[in-house]
């Protein structure tokens, strides 16, 4: 009798190693972009035109909102979902929670809008040079008239339209100073071309 090894390596196999994200995952990924495309697809016609989309997928969204028949909105949301593979995903998801008022940024400047209208309804002069200093770009005329148009209304106890006014005044100079910080340098429409 002939003397039989064994040509197995009695190693264990390396275990193999992936480089790619699984079928489960790259399916839980385009669903979670269908669902972001259906929120997106649920926002008015206002709200869209201030997103930064991609125009194929903007007509899209559009379309989406004619459409009435079960089975064609599902189709379409399979559509959003590819044209949503070119887009980041991330600016559009705070984008959603900006207009639902859920981000954190969203309520805190509501809150520094509040306690700007208290200060600004108190009799201090300096505080209105510090609004002045902190949101240069406000029509000073114009704040000027609703405090003194809440003002009244307070002591009147009249219905608070122009203490909602001057709400709404202050939250668009926080926002307008918010967007102007975001933007990059370079786009400055104040900074002159050194060319």
């Amino acid at each position: 009798m002939r003397n039989r090894t064994l040509l197995v390596n009695p190693a264990a196999p390396p275990a193999p190693v992936y480089d790619r994200p699984s079928k489960s995952q790259l399916k839980r990924d385009s669903t979670a972009l269908q669902d972001l495309g259906r929120e997106l697809g649920e926002l008015s016609r206002e709200r869209l035109g201030e997103l930064d989309l991609p125009e194929k997928l903007r007509e899209a969204l559009l379309a989406y909102q004619v459409i009435t028949a079960h089975e064609g909105k599902r189709r379409q949301f399979q559509y959003i979902g590819k044209l949503m593979r070119e887009v980041d995903p991330q600016p559009l998801r705070e984008a959603l929670e900006r207009f639902s008022g859920a981000s954190k940024a969203e309520v805190n400047d509501m809150h520094l809008a509040e306690r700007w209208r208290e200060r600004l309804l108190g009799e201090d002069a300096a505080v209105f040079a510090e609004f002045a200093g902190d949101y240069p770009r406000t029509d000073l005329q114009q704040l000027r008239t609703s405090i003194r148009n809440a003002k009244k209304e307070r002591e009147t106890s009249k219905p608070p339209r122009d203490f909602r006014k001057l709400y709404q005044l202050i939250r668009e100079q926080i926002d307008a100073a918010r967007k102007a910080a975001a933007l990059p340098a370079a786009a400055d429409p104040d900074e002159e071309d050194p060319a």
